[in-house]
């Protein structure tokens, strides 16, 4: 096999409709367009989802969808970002000034993600079920 030889298979290339060529080939004159309009003129047709005027169905459909107001001021918190910390008694404030959560963080949840190596209390903080039996292994407690 050649590169030279190398053609489509056959039928699977369609020939371009060639238009304005004479009365005699049907799509002679108006080319297919019939006369006038605004389907006739180059560039003329209406916007994806335009009806005729008619209130467009993406117009019509009620809103879908829900945009939390809360998300932005909670944070998550790994167990072992928890013992650079150098305090026992851990709460929101501990952990802004300390930079492990931005400042406008209001709600905190503490996931279970490495270890503690040393005993903590954990005031006004949520926590997973996980983080909960790894800071009591850890001979340290979690208040609400």
């Amino acid at each position: 096999m050649y590169l030279n030889a190398i053609q489509a298979a056959p039928g699977s290339r369609k020939k371009a409709k060639r238009v304005g060529r004479g009365i005699g080939s049907t799509d002679g004159k108006t080319c297919g367009r019939g006369h006038k309009g605004q389907k006739a003129r180059s560039g003329g047709y209406h916007k994806v989802g335009f009806e005729g005027g008619q209130m467009p169905l993406q117009r019509r459909l009620p809103k879908v969808g829900f945009t939390s107001r809360t998300k932005k001021f909670t944070a998550e918190v790994r167990l072992s970002e928890l013992n650079g910390l150098g305090v026992d008694v851990i709460d929101l404030q501990v952990l802004i000034d300390s930079n492990v959560v931005p400042v406008f963080s209001k709600k905190i949840k503490l996931v279970n993600t490495g270890t503690v190596t040393k005993s903590l209390t954990l005031k006004g903080l949520n926590v997973t079920d996980g983080a909960r039996l790894a800071i009591e292994a850890a001979g340290g407690k979690v208040e609400a």
